[in-house]
This record gives structure tokens, C-alpha cells and sequence, in this order.
């Protein structure tokens, strides 16, 4: 391996000319996520590692090295094996981020335990194959087994892309990686067992340990995977239909993402991965076409996927219901993953945006700000505050509007903490002499360009919430080079100031539109590239076919999503009775932004029938009570949906009825 290959370690590592920045190319220096990076690194790799302890998840590989899982119970889901590997998985991230050491030593300690557990052939699973266990495979429907070794190979990619030098494919949890794929593709190869798991994610797996390895193998069985999807060879679960699994259609031919969403994102990830490697197009193709239709028809304002608890999966178009969205934390990660891949292989920046949307209000809003403490689903809103979180014990429920230390499926913690310690990669792409800045943070960048030197940027913005991002130039090669900055969809109006050719100084800011926008330049240190995005608060109305939201209205600050929540409500008063007034344009506040509103009474509805009326609303009350004004109207404050239950449970609502 080359010696710079911790520095441009990155998750996604395309066989193609454009590639996303590696995580020794930037260091993020103050502002938003910072902080979350910070907290992930000192607070919630520990806090993961410590539940799996107290649970036995990860005594469960010491029980199978040591031959006795038949003397007891084993404690955890199926799938338990899964929060290791992605404990793993952001270990090495933290490590490749920061060179921690720390987080090395913990890395190389717990997978010790984990490669002890491996059978001779290569096979690694701690609830099936062993003494007092279910055989293997006989459960490909939900036993995970499969799911289980995609994230066991996508550990193993951190690794080897966070370790300089040859050695890293010497490391133990590498060799045991290899081994277990090496057993797959023995398993489920041609002319082998011509079956799936029941939840995708071997398929990711395989293609990135074939990239990082350079195993064309691997890719070959990520594609067979891929195409066995899709032709009902799943054993159905009760109630659930093979779309479940995205096991009713094949991938070529869906019009859009449906079932499980994480399921189905997971394997849209894997089929981004294997079209662009085998130069399948109509594979591609195929995903955008879900791409864009799953987006504009079965995608929360958040960039939330989800609209349904009973399957955790994706409604029907339109159906987006606010106070019902399931919205898993889990299926915002794969979203990113999903929209990362499609933007290194086709650089629409549409792409980006959606990256940015859901990294903003769903990734974030998940762990509190200890980072000790998350959410699984994310709605929109919040009837009644949540009162059921058992503050040190495993809880059982995904929804309930308070963050919870851990779950009895605690998939979302695991997963928040190997996407935060990999956050930079995701910051910019490169392709040949073209930089592109896709998200912004106050920091360092220098970048490996592809046709030799580097291009360094100290940025300095305090984005999200303010607009203006600074990019100055601290090195750059003796040739034309450029510089891209993203235009999100939300900025019309925006400027950028660049500097003019070699010595003439910088020119006057001039109006560019959402989308890229680029400065080719032979640059020179101390160049100044400046970007003004308007992020004044704007008010965001639903799609009229969207039926849960219609007469509603949301208000939006820059990239983050704004609620309500009854801690900033008038005394007395009452989320419900909440209408806000659309002709006075809201203003910012803090992070926020204050809005008018009216607080309507409820009507007088005779006790003991519903809740309807022929009668028409009554019009605002009189009163001064409670913060209001004498026409019935108050000034009321929003704050981004991010931090929402930081103050402890409220009610909550991002969509604000008008009438």
C-alpha cells in the first residue's frame, strides 16, 4: 500500500476518476460539527462499548471461542453480532480521523475477541452453527447471518484503509474478514446455494472489501447478490410481503424504494456500487430512477425515509404522514450512503443536497448532545411530551419522543458512531483538477489532486447558520486548477466573490444559482474564493397531494428544518391550538426564527360525540392571557428539529397548520 493511505482513507472508494476526500485531507476546525465529532470520539464509542458489555453481545464471541454456547441462553437479537462490527467499523474511522490511539487499542482489543470466534472455514456467527445453536443458513429470511458479515467486511475496509502499509493486510481482524468472504463466495457462489439474506448489506460489504483489495471475487458475488434480488426466493414472515425484502421485483425493475427502508437503501448502496464497477449503466440508471422518484414522492422534509412503524418502511406516494413518521435514524445513514455513491458516480448535485438535508436533521438529531443518548425514529411531530424513558435500562420501544441510552434493537447508536467518525470523507470530491467543496465546516483541507500537487483551503464559515463561507487558498500547483462550491436548492440569491486572473486583485460579488459553481484558476496563496448563501428563516409548503400535511406550512433556516416545541409556547397554551399567520414572513432568532401566530380555542364540541362540528372555527379570542397580543396573536419561536427534546420531553411539530 501506498504511505499516504490513512491519510486518503475514505468509505467509499470507487473504481472511477472521482473520489471523495480522505480523512487525514481534512481537519475540521470549530462550528456544528465539530462538537458532534468531538462527542462521538470521547463520549459515544465508549457508551457503546459499554452497553454491549453490561448485554453479553459482545461475551458472545468469548462463548463460542470457548466452546460453550450450548451451557446457557445466548442474550441479544440475532443480529447483535452486527453492533460490534460497527463499533469496529468507526473505531478505525476514529483512528484513520484523529490517530487516536486510543481508539487503536480499543479496536485491536475487541477484535482479538471477535476473531477467536472464527470456525476453521471461515465462518463467523454467534447465534447459529455452534452446539445448542440453529444450523446455518437455515433462517436466511431473518436469521442475518449474511447482514452479519457485510458489516464484519465493511469493519475490515476501515481498517485496511486506515492502516499504513503493508501490514494492514496482516491484521487479524483483515485475515478473518478475508476468510469470511473467501466462505461466501464458496457458499452462495455459482452453482452453490443460490440464495439471499433476508436483510442486504452482504452485498455493500463484499464490493468495498473488493475494492479495497483489489479481489475482483468479491465484486462478482456482490453483482450475483444484487441480481438474485427481487424473484420471491425469501421464506415470507407473517404479515409481511416479499417487498419487505425488496424481494418482489428485481432492482432493474423497480420504480421505487419500498419495503424496509434501510433494507432497501442498503441495497440500493450495494447496486450504485456493483453497476459502477462492472460499467453497468442500466444498473445505474435503475437507481436513479428510484432515486428520484422515492425522494420527490416518499421522502420526509427532514430527508427522513420511512412513513411506517409496522414494517420500519416506506409508505405509498404521498403518504407522509408527520406525527406517524417512522423516519429511523438507521435509514438517514443509508440515505447518505445511497446519495454519496450516486454523487461520485454522476456529480448531479442534487445528490449533495439530499446529503446535506439528512446529515442536518436526521443524523444529528439522533444522539443528545452527551452523546450518550438517541433516537431511533424521528416524527415530525410530537402530541404529548414522551414519559416512558427508562434513563439505564435497555428500552424497548423505537419511538416515544425522548432519546434513550439503548434499545432492545440498537442498531442506531452503532451506526451514528461509525458515520460521525467518517464525516469528513464526505466534505468534498475530487477528480482530476477539480475540487469540489459539497459540504461545509470551518477547517483545513489540503488535497492530493490527481494530476500531481495539492490544493490547500483554510475555510472559515459559520454554516448552517449563517451563509457566508470563506475558502482562501493556502497552496495550489503552478497550472489552472478549479475550485467548486455547492449552491444548495434552497439559496436562490446567492453571491460569490472570486478572485480575477494572476495579479489583478478580486472582483465584485456576482449572483450565481443553486448548484455548482466553479472558479478555474492558475491560484496563487492568500486567493480568497467567497460564497454569501441567504439564510434568512423561509417558509416551506407541502406538495397538496401530501393529505396529512395539507393546510400546514414548515419553516426552514438555511439547511435546517425548524419546529415548535411547547417549552416555547405562551403559559397555557396548547401546541394544538397553534395556527400560525402566513403573511408575516418569520424572522430569525438565535439558530432559529420567530414566527406570528394565532392560538385558537378549541370549539365547543358536546360532550360525548366526536370531534366535529358543522359549525365554522371560531375567530381569534380577545384575550392578553398567556403571552398573547389583544387580537389573540403571539410571537412564537422555532428552533432547529436537530436539538428538539434537548430541554427534556415536549410536544413538538415542524408542520404548522395556517386555518
Amino acid at each position: 500500500m501506498a504511505d499516504d493511505t490513512g491519510r486518503l482513507a475514505r468509505p467509499v472508494a470507487p473504481a472511477t476518476s472521482r473520489r471523495g476526500a480522505g480523512l487525514g485531507e481534512v481537519r475540521v476546525d470549530g462550528g456544528f460539527w465539530t462538537s458532534l465529532l468531538e462527542v462521538n470520539a470521547g463520549a459515544t464509542l465508549r457508551h457503546c462499548r459499554d452497553w454491549m458489555e453490561r448485554l453479553g453481545w459482545i461475551a458472545n464471541f468469548d462463548r463460542v471461542a470457548a466452546g460453550t454456547t450450548a451451557d446457557g441462553e445466548r442474550p441479544g437479537w440475532q443480529f447483535s453480532d452486527s453492533e460490534v462490527y460497527k463499533l469496529l467499523e468507526a473505531l478505525a474511522w476514529e483512528h484513520g480521523r484523529t490517530g487516536d490511539v486510543g481508539a487503536d487499542a480499543a479496536f485491536e482489543e475487541l477484535a482479538a475477541r471477535v476473531v477467536a470466534a472464527q470456525d476453521d472455514d471461515g465462518y463467523l456467527n454467534t447465534c447459529y452453527g455452534h452446539a445448542g445453536q440453529p444450523g446455518r443458513y437455515t433462517d436466511l429470511s431473518s436469521g442475518h447471518e449474511l447482514y452479519c458479515t457485510g458489516h464484519l467486511l465493511q469493519a475490515a475496509v476501515a481498517r485496511i484503509r486506515t492502516t499504513t502499509g503493508p501490514s494492514a493486510t496482516a491484521d487479524p481482524l483483515v485475515t478473518a474478514a478475508i476468510r469470511a468472504a473467501d466462505h461466501v463466495c464458496r457458499e452462495f457462489g455459482p452453482g452453490a446455494r443460490e440464495q439471499i439474506c433476508g436483510h442486504p448489506e452482504i452485498e455493500v460489504g463484499l464490493a468495498e472489501l473488493g475494492r479495497a483489495l483489489g479481489e475482483p471475487r468479491y465484486t462478482a458475488q456482490a453483482t450475483l447478490f444484487v441480481e438474485r434480488r427481487g424473484h420471491g426466493t425469501l421464506a415470507p414472515i407473517a404479515l409481511l410481503g416479499p417487498q419487505y425484502f425488496q424481494d418482489d421485483v428485481p432492482v432493474r425493475d423497480a420504480d421505487a424504494w419500498r419495503g424496509h427502508a434501510v433494507r432497501a437503501l442498503y441495497l440500493a448502496a450495494a447496486a450504485v456500487d456493483v453497476a459502477v464497477d462492472t460499467g453497468d449503466d442500466e444498473l445505474l440508471a435503475a437507481v436513479e430512477r428510484q432515486w428520484t422518484r422515492s425522494v420527490e414522492r416518499r421522502t420526509h422534509l427532514t430527508g427522513g425515509m420511512g412513513s411506517r412503524h409496522q414494517d420500519e418502511g416506506f409508505g405509498d406516494d404521498w403518504e407522509l404522514p408527520a406525527d406517524r413518521a417512522y423516519c429511523e435514524t438507521c435509514a438517514g445513514i443509508a440515505s447518505v450512503m445511497v446519495s454519496w455513491r450516486l454523487l461520485l458516480a454522476t456529480d448531479d448535485v442534487r445528490y449533495a443536497d439530499l446529503v446535506e438535508r439528512t446529515l442536518y436533521n436526521v443524523v444529528a438529531t439522533s444522539p443528545r448532545s452527551d452523546g450518550r443518548a438517541f433516537f431511533y425514529a424521528n416524527p415530525l411531530q410530537q402530541r404529548t411530551p414522551g414519559g416512558d424513558l427508562l434513563p439505564d435500562e435497555v428500552n424497548p420501544r423505537a419511538e416515544g419522543g425522548v432519546r434513550a441510552p439503548w434499545f432492545d434493537v440498537s442498531c442506531c447508536p452503532t451506526n451514528v458512531a461509525r458515520t460521525l467518525a467518517s464525516w469528513p470523507a464526505y466534505t468534498a470530491t475530487i477528480d482530476g483538477d477539480v475540487v469540489t467543496l459539497a459540504q461545509y465546516a470551518p477547517g483545513d483541507l489540503r488535497i492530493a489532486l490527481d494530476d500531481g500537487g495539492a490544493l490547500g483551503l483554510r475555510v472559515t464559515t459559520r454554516y448552517p447558520h449563517h451563509g457566508y463561507v470563506r475558502a482562501e487558498i493556502t497552496e495550489a500547483p503552478d497550472r489552472p486548477v478549479t475550485l467548486r462550491l455547492r449552491v444548495p436548492s434552497w439559496a436562490d440569491g446567492a453571491t460569490v466573490t472570486a478572485p480575477r486572473a494572476a495579479g489583478a486583485g478580486h472582483g465584485d460579488p456576482h449572483t450565481v444559482h443553486p448548484g455548482w459553481t466553479e472558479v478555474r484558476r492558475t491560484f496563487t496563496p492568500g486567493d480568497v474564493v467567497a460564497l454569501d448563501l441567504p439564510t434568512a428563516p423561509r417558509l416551506t409548503w407541502p406538495d397538496p397531494r401530501v393529505d396529512a400535511l395539507r393546510g400546514t406550512v414548515a419553516v426552514e433556516r438555511g439547511p435546517l428544518v425548524l419546529c415548535v416545541e411547547s417549552h416555547d409556547l405562551p403559559p397555557g397554551a396548547d401546541l394544538a391550538d397553534l395556527r400560525l399567520d402566513p403573511s408575516v414572513p418569520p424572522v430569525p432568532h438565535d439558530d432559529g426564527a420567530r414566527v406570528r401566530a394565532r392560538l385558537v380555542p378549541p370549539p365547543a364540541t358536546p360532550a360525548g360525540r366526536p370531534p366535529f362540528t358543522s359549525a365554522p372555527p371560531a375567530p381569534p379570542s380577545d384575550t392578553t392571557d398567556g403571552g398573547t397580543t389583544d387580537n389573540g396573536t403571539a410571537d412564537v419561536v422555532l428552533i432547529p428539529y436537530h436539538r428538539w427534546a434537548e430541554r427534556g420531553p415536549a410536544a413538538m411539530r415542524v408542520f404548522l397548520p395556517i386555518r
